[in-house]
């Protein structure tokens, strides 16, 4: 393997776990409850056109180094949200709508993050 792939690859290692997580979290979900995979997935898919949030999170992926601080950077924000909701801070917010933002965020900073990785890539 060409030593040019190797260190893409080794530099990228966080981006196709985060990828590889949130198709695993679609086939899982299928299988175990499809009725909530399916509103998350829903959810997430009309959380595209809010192109400040894309926008953020491109940005965040093309930017940020360290992809492994941004992707626990998001999942504690996430967690902390989510005892937020639980104790009735956010009465407006539900879980799963949060969940698919999550997914929305690391989806598209991981794929701007590879992006970052593959340009340097030279034939």
């Amino acid at each position: 393997m060409n030593d040019q792939l190797k260190t893409i690859l080794i530099n990228a290692k966080w981006n196709f776990a985060v990828l590889a997580s949130i198709l695993l979290l679609a086939v899982l979900g299928k299988i175990i409850n499809p009725e909530l995979t399916n509103s998350i997935f829903a959810t997430a898919d009309k959380l595209i056109s809010e192109l400040i949030l894309l926008f953020v999170a491109i940005t965040l992926g093309a930017f940020i180094p360290n992809f492994k601080m941004l992707v626990l950077g998001a999942v504690a924000v996430f967690i902390g949200a989510a005892v937020l909701i639980y104790l009735g801070v956010f009465t407006y917010l539900k879980t799963d709508y949060l969940f698919s933002v999550l997914i929305v965020v690391l989806g598209f900073a991981s794929i701007a993050n590879l992006y970052r990785h593959y340009r340097e890539f030279r034939f």
